[in-house]
């Protein structure tokens, strides 16, 4: 029998960035490739993967997505498999996923249902994005599923939990970077110079005023820095400076007043200042709108178990490309509680992994629901 804790932690070794996951992909075929070759079909995009899985009397095509990169984190969680790339780490869960989507995977191999299942493997999601690319791709187009699922780990929830809610889960979020261009000079002669510290530090204090007088109260928008670097030693005044953070809003039309806001603030400062500043957004993704009559029918077979917790959650300010995926095809996404004090994106996050097999069984025993109700 496989052990996908084992398979979890070879993946978590070698977490790689966005369309560099040669090593995974290539762990990933290696894996997949040992299945019975007359069981599935398989296609290579980019450094992701298509399986499909060919059903008995095939009238739909339920998708599966599983993102598979890392982040540029420099792990501390003193673990036995530790990451073995320095500075990069699967500090958002993408090793559970994987490891769960090929569990799914396996099990269906093995007990095929009418249905045909496409598992996506996914490079990219932390950035600059996989998803958009991946739905416009000819094996999406020739294998496009009728409804798509995919989970996210979520520390906060006990192993044996699931979170899900019907409509907006995640929100939109779009990257922001920021540069400013002025005159440089000797400190004791400011009078000569534009200085850029002074123009990046007033322009960051303007942006928090962004949220609280031009959004909706009634609505939820976030504008975060989290980067700022200008200048070189104490007695040069900076002739630049730049600025990158993150723009997160609960809806599309919030997220256009933010940047129009903000695009206002960057006239203002340039006239006032007498600067140069560029903007540039990154990357964005679409907000996860999970499909209401879908998400009920998965609420109703979590409750039909006494194994199973569930828990109607809020919406979160989290990103998630998957978004693009469910505004292309219905479906929903939920969280997987797996009981970390350290949240997503901490260097030492530590999942538990008896979540890996609970996983594995919800999600088989749910598609083989769908199964039955198909007939």
């Amino acid at each position: 029998m496989t052990d996908f804790k084992k398979i979890r932690r070879d993946l978590h070794k070698i977490p790689e960035l966005g369309f560099q996951e040669y090593k995974t992909q290539k762990y990933l075929m290696d894996y997949i490739s040992d299945l019975p070759s007359h069981r599935f079909i398989m296609k290579k995009w980019k450094t992701g993967l298509f399986v499909k899985i060919p059903g008995t009397d095939p009238s739909r095509i339920l998708g599966f997505r599983a993102d598979i990169d890392g982040l540029p984190i420099k792990e501390e969680t003193g673990l036995g498999f530790n990451s073995c790339h320095p500075g990069t780490m699967h500090a958002c869960g993408h090793d559970l996923h994987m490891s769960i989507a090929l569990g799914v995977l396996t099990h269906f191999v093995q007990n095929p249902i009418n249905d045909d299942i496409l598992f996506i493997f996914q490079p990219a999601e932390e950035g600059p994005g996989g998803a958009q690319p991946m739905l416009e791709s000819d094996v999406m187009k020739e294998w496009m599923p009728d409804v798509i699922f995919a989970l996210h780990i979520a520390p906060e929830y006990e192993v044996g939990t699931v979170a899900i809610k019907e409509g907006l889960l995640f929100a939109n979020t779009s990257e922001l970077f920021i540069k400013f261009k002025g005159k440089g000079g000797h400190a004791a002669y400011p009078h000569q110079t534009k200085d850029m510290i002074v123009t990046a530090s007033y322009f960051v204090t303007q942006l928090q005023s962004i949220i609280s007088r031009n959004v909706d109260p009634l609505d939820s928008a976030v504008v975060t820095i989290g980067k700022m670097e200008s200048g070189t030693v104490q007695n040069i005044i900076a002739e630049t400076a730049t600025l990158e953070g993150t723009i997160r809003t609960l809806s599309p039309e919030s997220m256009n007043s933010v940047k129009k806001r903000l695009e206002a603030l960057v006239q203002g400062t340039e006239i006032g200042y007498d600067c140069h500043i560029e903007v540039d957004y990154g990357s964005m993704y679409r907000q996860v709108y999970n499909d209401p009559e879908w998400t009920k029918n998965f609420i109703s077979f979590v409750l039909s178990s006494d194994n199973r917790d569930l828990v109607i959650c809020k919406e979160a300010m989290t990103g998630e490309d998957f978004g693009y995926m469910l505004e292309k095809i219905p479906g929903f996404m939920f969280w997987l509680g797996v009981n970390s004090p350290y949240g997503l994106h901490h260097s030492k996050l530590n999942p538990e992994e008896e979540a890996i097999d609970f996983a594995i069984s919800l999600i088989a025993e749910y598609f083989e629901s769908l199964n039955e109700k198909s007939r």
